[in-house]
């Protein structure tokens, strides 16, 4: 049963990379800067709407804050750059930002409903460092077998080739090697 929900969350996380990774790296540097400026704005204004708060729930509203242009960073910057090294770091975010918020959510507790909120916190947070780390392990795995595959494609092309000669077979192996980015 384990084995099964690993396997369907494996697949999820493929998917998603796939489907951002075709969505990403279509933002200008001029929107790039704005989205820049637009988080720092953010950032600021929700900061100051904490200013009326005091006590943990001041913490908690700063924390908050923080979290989200954290979030915001990193997904701008995967929008920009549309790496999966940057995808990767936008799960990360996520991860340490909930973290964050929920630790400082603890001290509202005392004694071993704090520890034991810590605790859980820490135990999502790890779960969600985890999920991160997975989807760089399968994106990686997806790269190794792209290229598995486009070098077996080759090689059938060029044992194509061997059987003819003289300039046929030299355009034949420039075309194969053309095809599959091999030059």
């Amino acid at each position: 049963m384990q084995v099964r929900t690993h396997l369907k969350l494996s697949c999820a996380i493929a998917t998603l990379l796939a489907l951002t990774l075709a969505q990403a790296a279509t933002m200008t540097q001029a929107d790039y800067s704005a989205g820049k400026s637009r988080i720092s704005g953010d950032y600021k204004a929700d900061k100051v709407a904490c200013g009326a708060m005091a006590g943990n729930a001041k913490d908690i509203c700063v924390e908050e804050a923080k979290a989200k242009e954290k979030v915001a960073k990193a997904e701008l910057e995967f929008n920009h750059s549309g790496t999966s090294q940057d995808q990767n770091k936008v799960l990360v975010a996520k991860a340490e930002s909930t973290y964050a918020v929920a630790k400082e959510r603890c001290d509202d507790k005392a004694g071993n409903d704090k520890d034991v909120c810590v605790k859980e916190a820490k135990a999502a947070q790890t779960k969600a460092l985890a999920d991160a780390k997975l989807g760089m392990q399968i994106g990686a795995a997806q790269h190794d077998a792209t290229a598995d595959k486009r070098d077996a494609d080759q090689a059938v092309a060029l044992a194509k080739c061997d059987a003819m000669a003289g300039e046929t077979k030299t355009g034949c192996v420039a075309a194969a090697k053309a095809k599959f980015g091999k030059l």
